[in-house]
């Protein structure tokens, strides 16, 4: 449902409404005999039009303004039609402001940059307002930012003449953009019926009354199974609502007590729990209560620490869970490359092998550590999560990866679709382009790949005429992430790419938020970014000649006739003529035409 209804959308509406209440001529009559068949069906069975408006909802769902017009229609073709139209217009609220805008126009207006009342609300308002507030079941105050509503507004909400809540019948509560003015008016919309309450805060300062608010809507509403806090600083504790809820499914929030923590272990139905661990490590009496069966029902776990990793392996070190992903976020850490080995092995013996499919490492260390680098062996104990389907390391330092351990990463993975290697330091590139394509042959899922690889062996090279690998080809990489690799005959490395992996559709190297300071970014940028041009055109031309065949297979005479595109010519995205004019060798760092017959052998090889 979009943000705002136009004013169109709104009289329609208010006409709604009006022709529900003054006409009873065919509004309230018998089902025409004149209809067809299928229609008179449909109006007399109302789960078959329930599901009929539902599909018309859904299926214009991307599309919301063509969603709302159409359930509008469908309002106004008839009685039976309209309760069961507005429920699904109404259904999911984005913003306070589309429900404002259907009051009387004399009680509110557009404002600087925000909308205002400017009137007081009178019992007419409040009538109308309650021909709109049974229906809505979700609501997302996020979307107010487009329009956002004068404080004043919120204060008027809140003296209605019925007891609240607002929204009777609210499932769902988003309320975004929180200020710690704005927070206070959150009780008005909590109902008993609430299942799913997500708090995002922009200035909240969560002081003892916000707590004190929090704790309230943790009593007002004990159906809450999904919970989110978004806590920019992790400082925010939201611990004692927590131990209120024992229906909980999902739990995204910041730190909290280890009496929330054990609270939350023996929750039967808990599948997904993000949250930062406290300040010091998990006490003894507490490490003994999780040892036994805990999070019975986990499936993802994403825990943030900061400072030091002892926190997380005192964490984990008498677990035993079965989760299928795993994200552990260190901020501010630690001397983490020499501590992070045993944290890994503390993971492998905690989880379930079998159960594990994702595993993910974010690590900011200090200053002082961002030149360092850690061995690739250190990810040998996560070999015994067969069914891995992605690995992500992500920190300030590499991992001094070779074709020894990538081989075993291939052989022990075989379902791997994700690898990602990523540091803002790259001290080598030791993974040659044949351990990139035998860790191609043993993952035939793998969509997306990070590593660094040294592409000498391939840059030194005239392209041969002989098919690389005898012909092999990886049907589903897409996207592939290579660091910062020095090369000189971008053609070169994009046949090879091109010959291995012909479905790449990006190529990133030479990250400008990693390496834009450095002396030769734009030289070696420039030099990928043709890469992936080239790569993209000989895909193309692959298709041409595919095409040509499978015409020629069938007995087709004619010319065929598709797109062509010129390599070497368009791909530059210049004029031809600007191209001759560029400088003819590659290691100019030109993105003009490149062939490996212009380039010099003699050329400087990086």
């Amino acid at each position: 449902m979009e943000a705002e209804y136009s004013g169109e959308s709104v009289d329609l509406q208010r006409n709604t409404y009006s022709h529900q209440e003054v006409n009873n001529g065919q509004m309230d009559s018998d089902v025409p005999t004149s209809l067809l068949a299928s229609t008179r069906c449909m109006i007399v069975i109302s789960e078959l039009r329930w599901k009929i408006f539902q599909f018309v909802g859904h299926t214009m769902s991307w599309v919301p303004s063509a969603r709302n017009e159409s359930l509008l229609a469908l309002a106004l073709t008839c009685k039976s039609f309209t309760g069961p139209a507005l429920d699904l217009l109404w259904e999911e609220l984005c913003g306070l402001a589309p429900l404002i805008r259907c009051l009387p126009q004399s009680l509110w207006k557009e404002g600087k940059q925000k909308l205002e009342f400017q009137r007081a609300m009178t019992f007419d308002d409040w009538s109308i307002f309650c021909k709109y507030n049974h229906r809505v079941r979700s609501l997302d105050t996020e979307y107010d930012w487009v329009t956002p509503l004068d404080i004043e507004i919120l204060r008027a909400l809140s003296c209605p003449p019925f007891s609240p809540p607002l929204l009777p019948n609210l499932r769902s509560l988003a309320w975004g953009e929180t200020t710690s003015e704005t927070f206070l008016y959150i009780w008005l919309f909590v109902t008993p019926k609430l299942t799913t309450l997500n708090i995002s805060r922009e200035s909240l300062t969560f002081g003892p009354s916000e707590q004190s608010i929090l704790s309230c809507i943790s009593m007002l509403c004990p159906s809450i199974s999904h919970f989110g806090f978004d806590s920019f600083k992790g400082s925010e504790d939201t611990s004692t609502a927590l131990q209120c809820w024992s229906h909980l499914k999902s739990v995204k929030t910041g730190r909290i007590s280890e009496a929330a923590i054990l609270h939350l272990s023996n929750l039967p139905s808990l599948c997904v729990l993000h949250f930062q661990l406290p300040s010091t490590p998990i006490s003894a009496n507490t490490q003994k209560l999780l040892q036994r069966p805990v999070f019975c029902a986990l499936r993802e776990l994403d825990v943030t620490c900061e400072g030091s990793l002892a926190l997380l392996d005192a964490f984990f070190e008498k677990l035993s869970i079965a989760p299928k992903a795993i994200h552990c976020v260190i901020t501010h850490a630690v001397d983490s490359p020499r501590t992070l080995p045993a944290l890994i092995s503390r993971i492998s013996n905690t989880c379930d092998h079998s159960s594990m499919e994702q595993v993910q490492f974010s690590i900011t260390d200090r200053p002082a550590d961002h030149i360092a680098s850690i061995g690739a062996a250190a990810f040998q104990p996560l070999f015994a999560f067969r069914n891995l389907r992605s690995l992500s390391f992500r920190a300030n330092y590499s991992v001094r990866l070779d074709d020894a351990v990538l081989l075993q990463m291939a052989k022990a993975w075989p379902l791997l679709g994700e690898l990602f290697f990523s540091a803002s330091y790259n001290l080598s590139h030791d993974v040659t382009p044949h351990a990139f394509v035998s860790l191609l042959q043993h993952c035939p899922r793998l969509f997306s790949v990070a590593v660094f690889i040294n592409w000498s062996t391939i840059d030194r090279h005239d392209i041969s005429p002989v098919i690389p690998y005898q012909g092999f080809s990886h049907k589903t990489l897409s996207r592939v992430y290579f660091g910062s690799p020095r090369i000189g005959h971008p053609t070169r490395i994009a046949a090879f790419i091109s010959a291995i992996a012909p479905n790449v559709g990006l190529i990133d190297a030479w990250d400008p938020d990693l390496h834009e300071d450095h002396p030769d970014f734009e030289k070696y940028s420039a030099r990928w970014k043709l890469v992936q041009r080239l790569v993209e055109s000989f895909s193309m031309v692959r298709e041409q000649e595919r095409r040509t065949k499978l015409k020629a297979g069938a007995g087709a005479h004619e010319e065929f006739r598709g797109p062509f595109v010129e390599v070497g010519g368009e791909v530059g995205g210049g004029d031809e003529d600007e191209d001759e004019d560029e400088d003819e060798e590659e290691d100019s760092g030109s993105e003009g035409e490149y062939t490996d017959q212009a380039s010099s052998d003699s050329e400087e090889e990086e």
